[in-house]
């Protein structure tokens, strides 16, 4: 298993079995081509024989450049729990941190409470939202009508 840079190629693979790793969940329109055509320095893969078996989609914001955003992960069923994701994560804060960001955000579903662990798990803080749900801070209506999320947030030190 090695962590690499996406590739275009890499698309087809991981739009093929997205939906499935989410257990039927239509994930897919949520990860379009673009992010494997533009964010390649800031996106990576865990693969072996030509199989990817995790992923990260993140990238730097144009508008405040010291700030991160991690888009979209998902580790293939049959291999979570061998620490894939946090190597990625791992991955992700290194090379942005090298290009001088000080701040990641990232978003979750407030019914993915092993989402919400990982990441305070990694170090994430929850934002204040507008709302709670069973004791999570939520952003109402935050990727559209209905679709409330949790949102997080790491600052890195200037000398970490």
């Amino acid at each position: 298993m090695k962590i690499r840079p996406v590739e275009k190629s890499d698309y087809y693979k991981v739009i093929s079995v997205i939906d499935d790793w989410w257990g039927g969940r239509q994930v897919a329109d949520m990860l379009p081509k673009l992010f494997f055509d533009h964010f390649k320095d800031t996106s990576f893969v865990i693969d072996e024989d030509h199989d990817v078996l995790a992923f990260l989609i993140g990238f730097i914001s144009q508008s405040n450049p010291q700030e991160a955003y991690i888009h979209f992960v998902g580790v293939h069923p049959d291999y979570r729990k061998e620490g894939l994701a946090k190597k990625l994560y791992e991955e992700f804060f290194k090379i942005v941190k090298e290009k001088n960001c000080r701040m990641i955000h990232c978003v979750t579903s407030p019914i993915n409470q092993v989402s919400i662990a990982f990441h305070h798990k990694m170090g994430f803080s929850m934002v204040e939202g507008n709302d709670t749900v069973q004791g999570v801070p939520v952003h109402k209506n935050y990727d559209g009508r209905g679709q409330d999320r949790v949102l997080f947030v790491k600052e890195f030190a200037c000398d970490e």
